[in-house]
């Protein structure tokens, strides 16, 4: 067991570890000692190859795949250095307010969150693309909702010079997307943080963390050595994502003291939806996502999202085998793609747990109102792609593979809420949020609103498992503006703070 000790560690590398890095490293300049445990590799530039199943082997834990215990949800977030920055779109929208006053956490202040999120939309260069940039599969989804008169808005991405490869999820080739690993982790190795990859931890005691450190067949060598380490501290904090923070949190054995350590897991349930139409349209080239359409938050639940997904995801995502779907993957240069976004409630059943191996557990039911509401969302995604001219579109909940242009109007006809099936349906997610939530009493929440767990000093909390409850958006920028938070509270706590 090789023993390390440090003034603050910081679990994860992503949103919310890149973010507290980067804040801390210039207390690195009064002799503070500062370092980063990243689980996932640091890939070299040319390792960036944008084949669909190696990229996701490399860059996502267990490729992509994680299941729900019941196996009715796939799971995707990453694990590099840079976490789920790498492998996200880089769609950057700051919290609305309505969506912040439903999360009623004492002491979070909404002008303070937004001022932290424009800080970051500009360290991040977030922008809209000029119109020149916008692809085809974009244009008609925007196209599509105008005719249909619902609201429709262009994404802000953190983009700096983008060559339009459409690889964004899984990690950009040309080094493009400005996440945590093009920018906050490098500022922070400068100032003299240590980030040491392949570095898994297992729990934490009495501030001492045990961690083992593996060999990869991809990215450049670890800073440390293969080998079992303890790493103590006088601050850790724990931004592995809204899977792995419950669960080291639970694996340190916290789950007694804190009830609710797991609980109010939500995810944005998503599916995939497809049309074809008769002529090529590029959907490959530019930004996948530069448009979302939030007309039916509100009232029914989903938020409808520009896309485009590779062959094997595409495939996964249709209902049925044999000739239909093969017909439809052939043409996937004719294809256009809407991804669908339930609001899923914060439940306290819907939660992360661990195995007696000590692996997370994700044990998440969909409700009969997410159910609705996806099955809605079919139907409104149905009505926009003949809007924008699709020939035919494929619904996952529909009677049958295809729905002809000749029959939208039969559109609620032919996509039946019992059509809906656990099995049939391949449900995603697309945000994991939730398992440590922030409040004011450790009977119903984890941490208070600057990340401090309740009843432990010098553990903290940072990454998108602080969410009360859903953030109705992509939750990138929210995630490092709480992140902005949590480090202001590690500079004022860490002079009180022993070893």
């Amino acid at each position: 067991m090789v023993r390390k000790e440090f003034d603050i560690v910081i679990v994860g590398s992503g949103a919310g570890g890149g973010t507290v890095a980067k804040e801390l490293s210039a207390l690195c300049r009064d002799g503070v000692r500062i370092a980063v445990l990243e689980c996932g590799p640091r890939l070299r530039e040319e390792e960036y190859t944008g084949r669909e199943v190696e990229m996701a082997d490399r860059l996502y834990f267990d490729g992509g795949g994680v299941l729900t215990r019941d196996r009715s949800v796939t799971l995707a977030f990453g694990r590099a250095y840079g976490g789920s920055t790498v492998v996200y779109t880089g769609t950057s929208l700051t919290l609305p307010r309505r969506t912040f006053e439903r999360w009623d956490v004492a002491g979070l202040d909404y002008d303070d969150l937004e001022r932290r999120s424009r800080k970051y939309c500009v360290e991040n260069n977030v922008h809209l693309l000029p119109p020149d940039r916008i692809n085809d599969n974009n244009r008609l989804f925007a196209e599509g909702c105008r005719r249909l008169g619902y609201r429709v808005e262009q994404f802000p991405v953190n983009v700096k010079g983008c060559e339009g490869s459409g690889l964004c999820n899984l990690g950009c080739p040309n080094g493009a997307k400005m996440g945590t690993h093009r920018v906050q982790l490098p500022e922070a190795e400068r100032n003299g943080v240590t980030v040491v990859t392949n570095c898994t931890v297992d729990r934490i005691e009495n501030r001492t963390i045990r961690a083992s450190v593996t060999e990869e067949s991809v990215g450049h060598p670890s800073a440390w050595a293969p080998g079992e380490y303890s790493v103590s501290a006088k601050a850790i904090v724990v931004a592995a994502g809204a899977v792995n923070t419950p669960a080291v949190l639970l694996r340190s054995g916290m789950g007694r003291a804190l009830p609710a350590l797991g609980r109010y897991f939500t995810c944005h349930p998503a599916l995939i939806l497809v049309a074809r139409h008769a002529r090529p349209i590029a959907g490959y080239f530019g930004h996948p996502k530069s448009y979302y359409c939030d007309e039916f938050a509100e009232a029914e639940g989903f938020l409808l999202e520009t896309c485009m997904y590779f062959p094997f995801t595409t495939a996964k995502s249709l209902a049925g085998f044999g000739e239909e779907p093969r017909a439809l993957l052939s043409a996937m240069d004719h294809l256009q793609m809407i991804l669908v976004l339930a609001l899923d409630p914060a439940r306290p059943e819907n939660r992360v747990m661990i195995d007696r191996e000590g692996r997370p557990v994700v044990d998440y039911s969909l409700t009969e109102d997410v159910r609705r509401s996806l099955v809605k969302s079919m139907r409104t995604s149905a009505r926009i792609f003949f809007a924008g001219g699709a020939e035919r579109v494929h619904a996952p909940a529909g009677r049958k593979f295809f729905i002809e242009s000749t029959e939208a109007d039969r559109i609620d006809e032919l996509i039946p809420f019992d059509g809906f099936r656990t099995g049939k349906v391949s449900v995603s997610s697309a945000h994991l949020m939730g398992g440590c939530r922030m409040g004011a009493r450790s009977a119903d929440s984890v941490t208070d609103a600057w990340g401090r767990v309740h009843g432990t000093r010098g553990l903290f909390v940072a990454d998108a498992s602080l969410f009360p409850r859903s953030a109705e958006i992509n939750p990138y920028i929210t995630i490092m503006a709480l992140a902005d938070r949590v480090a202001e509270g590690v500079r004022a706590d860490l002079p009180h703070l022993t070893h």
